[in-house]
């Protein structure tokens, strides 16, 4: 019989370091993709609320308590790390093995995300819990910024080796020139 061993969407191609920068995998237990029917924004923002204790947040914005995660991931679309009962309120879609994540940490971070996603990623334009759906290269990713100088990047979880190699790819250009 077959002996399966469980990774992650990464497998083995994380940790990265390259310079000051690192990747390294994020593990969300789980992840609902919340959707509100057409005028029940304020209804599924007050049942989050009074379920996990965190309102939906704002366009471009990630909002945290405790372990608890609620972020914007597109036109009205979030995404939620625990579960969450809004029947008649929203759509919800358990998308725990759909999305994969990654960390970006480091000083050189903006610079290697610089190379590869049109936005302005520095602090002074994107703080801390600032989040956008963009592109890194050719892939549809989102970006969150979740401390002064790390990113999460999460990407559908069957473009996870690209995102690596993207990285990677930018990572070692930057290191070349003495710049990561």
């Amino acid at each position: 019989m077959a002996r399966l061993i469980a990774l992650g969407a990464f497998g083995d191609l994380l940790p990265l370091q390259t310079g000051d920068v690192t990747c390294t995998e994020v593990t969300h237990k789980t992840l609902f993709s919340i959707a509100p029917y057409r005028g029940q924004h304020k209804p599924v923002s007050a049942a989050i609320k009074s379920q996990l204790g965190l309102s939906l947040p704002a366009v471009g914005r990630r909002t945290i308590t405790g372990d608890v995660i609620c972020q914007w991931i597109g036109h009205d679309a979030w995404i939620v790390s625990a579960p969450v009962m809004l029947d008649g309120l929203a759509a919800v879609t358990d998308q725990s093995d759909g999305y994969a994540a990654l960390e970006i940490a480091g000083a050189g971070g903006e610079a290697v995300l610089a190379r590869l996603v049109p936005l302005d990623l520095r602090v002074s334009a994107f703080k801390i819990n600032h989040t956008a759906r963009s592109l890194l290269g050719h892939l549809p990713v989102s970006i969150t910024r979740t401390g002064a100088q790390v990113f999460e990047v999460m990407v559908m979880r069957s473009m996870a080796a690209s995102l690596v190699h993207d990285l990677q790819e930018a990572m070692a250009g930057l290191a070349a020139r003495g710049s990561a």
